[in-house]
């Protein structure tokens, strides 16, 4: 076959593919735009006419979206940066710090990879209630602060930093801080952002454990607050559309502006790995 048709066969079916990806998503932001009503009439209409902002008006002056799209972006936020700090250091410790039962433990949490998420969340819930978390911000952000996943991609590619470098700076007499801040975080800045999309995208799209350890409305995240709302205006689509809307774009334009970071600390970690 011609390479060149053989190369538009290609990029055709990929174009094809990404259409159908990106449709539902599309169609999405056009009904969050349309009157009310109007999507439910058939056949569908693809776009909006006239488009209104009537729906978003609605979610922040009536149904207090504002209140918990606030609190997304306090608990996303919060728990990326503590995540961040705990799982870089965690990891780098694993990867070129010497202490004992280092390689034992590292085992024992790689083995505890196996153990799905949701066996944890009893046994979390009653120490979180012991600690008098649960119905607060911290009964989110704690359980959020180190993930195995997190510490193992970290060891992995900070097993890469050479270990003449380090020596090379305890010899002129860098502190283990100084060399931490001023020599492992930078060569670890494609990981880290890599870890802190992946933190970002799964604290902000959590359903589940917010579900589960808030019971206050006030503190509602907006996937939680989403879903209740849904259950109130079961007929609204282009209301419940509008609210889609809101819970993807901060993550989907965080992920665009990432996303040369992300790449490149995925595809460098698998090679160092």
């Amino acid at each position: 076959m011609n390479p060149r048709m053989a190369a538009m066969i290609v990029n055709g079916l990929l174009f094809g593919m990404a259409a159908v990806t990106l449709f539902p998503l599309l169609w999405m932001v056009a009904a969050s735009l349309m009157p009310a009503g109007a999507s439910a009439t058939y056949p569908p209409p693809l776009l909006p006419m006239p488009p209104t902002l009537d729906n978003y008006r609605e979610l922040f002056m009536h149904a207090g979206v504002g209140r918990y799209l606030a609190n997304s972006v306090l608990l996303a936020v919060s728990a990326t940066l503590l995540s961040l700090l705990f799982n870089v250091s965690a990891g780098y410790a694993f990867a070129k710090l010497r202490f004992a039962g280092r390689d034992r433990l590292f085992k024992g949490l790689v083995a505890a990879l196996v153990v799905p998420g949701q066996v944890a969340m009893v046994p979390l819930f009653l120490l979180l209630k012991q600690m008098g978390l649960v119905n607060t911000y911290g009964g989110v952000i704690v359980p959020a602060l180190a993930s195995i996943f997190g510490i193992f991609l970290v060891r992995q590619y900070a097993l890469s930093i050479p270990d003449d470098l380090l020596e090379a700076a305890r010899v002129d007499g860098a502190s283990e801080f100084r060399i931490f801040r001023s020599i492992v975080v930078p060569v670890l800045k494609p990981i880290i952002v890599t870890l802190g999309v992946f933190t970002l995208l799964g604290t902000w799209n959590d359903f589940m454990w917010p579900l589960i350890v808030l019971t206050d409305r006030h503190l509602y995240t907006l996937p939680v607050a989403l879903a209740t709302l849904s259950r109130e205006h079961v007929q609204d689509n282009e209301l419940m559309m509008a609210g889609s809307v809101l819970t993807t774009l901060p993550v989907l334009l965080v992920f665009v502006a990432l996303q040369r970071y992300y790449i490149e600390g995925l595809t460098a970690g698998s090679i160092k790995g």
